[in-house]
């Protein structure tokens, strides 16, 4: 049999790869990734409210912390987000950032509005640290043989009007959201008691959520937007890209706050006075 056929054969009969044959879509593995981390973090929210209480407002914070200073590296990145029916362009950071809003919640729900203010202060002093270690980065020599200095450069150079316009829109969405949700849960308080079903489909919930959260990542949108581009580039289908992702991912971040709240017991989520 002449090599060339016989290799052809061989290759038809040989089994493909594992990793070849069963690769999961990069657009699916984003979103398995997505519904693992948010499980997480709330799975071990509740599990140290519940068994370690004294430690949890640092945890949360901690988590708070995380996936703020993910979502300020991540921003670097611009990626296609197709919906289908049309495609625009978002920062990376819009499948992350989305959940600082219901770890807002998940601090407000069990620790009120006072604390939550805090927390929202130390998050913010973490990105001025982050950005401090970024800029001493920056200016220090790089190696001779560091073949990446221009790539660091271009990802991590600091823009310093970049940088007020996301800290003010942080700084104000943040807390609005936190004030929000406070007076949603002290307005519908007894309805929400009186609702003799589960968390997971007590209506009230579900507002002060998804209320709270919608308003804090529209304005953080317009905020950072406006500030940031003004004079540089078109607003408006920055501003409608923003609303549009961030809303997307923060809605169907919702339910993980429905389940935190579910899986608290009651004297565990208490209504705290600012």
């Amino acid at each position: 049999m002449d090599d060339r056929i016989a290799h052809g054969v061989w290759k038809r009969l040989s089994p493909t790869p594992v990793s070849l044959r069963y690769r999961m879509p990069d657009g699916i593995l984003v979103w398995v990734y997505w519904l693992i981390g948010l499980s997480l973090v709330t799975y071990l929210s509740v599990y140290i409210v519940r068994r370690y209480r004294e430690y949890a407002f640092a945890a949360l914070t901690g988590f708070f912390i995380i996936y703020l200073g993910a979502s300020q590296i991540l921003a670097t990145r611009i990626i296609v987000f197709d919906l289908g029916l049309v495609t625009f362009f978002a920062p990376a950071s819009v499948f992350v950032y989305p959940f600082t809003a219901q770890v807002i919640d998940m601090i407000n729900e069990v620790y009120g509005e006072r604390m939550t203010y805090v927390a929202i202060l130390i998050a913010f002093a973490t990105q001025i640290l982050l950005m401090i270690f970024l800029a001493i980065g920056n200016t220090l020599a790089p190696a001779p043989f560091f073949g990446y200095e221009e790539a660091w450069q271009n990802i991590f150079a600091l823009s310093l009007r970049i940088t007020a316009a996301s800290w003010m829109a942080f700084l104000i969405a943040a807390n609005l959201d936190a004030y929000i949700f406070a007076r949603l849960k002290r307005r519908f308080l007894r309805r929400e008691e009186a609702f003799s079903g589960n968390a997971l489909v007590n209506p009230y919930v579900w507002l002060r959520s998804s209320a709270s959260d919608a308003i804090n990542l529209t304005l953080d949108s317009l905020i950072f937007v406006t500030l940031a581009f003004s004079g540089v580039a078109p607003l408006l289908p920055l501003i409608i890209g923003q609303i549009v992702a961030k809303n997307i991912i923060g809605f169907l971040d919702n339910p993980w706050f429905v389940w935190y709240k579910s899986m608290l017991r009651k004297e565990e989520a208490g209504l705290e006075v600012a």
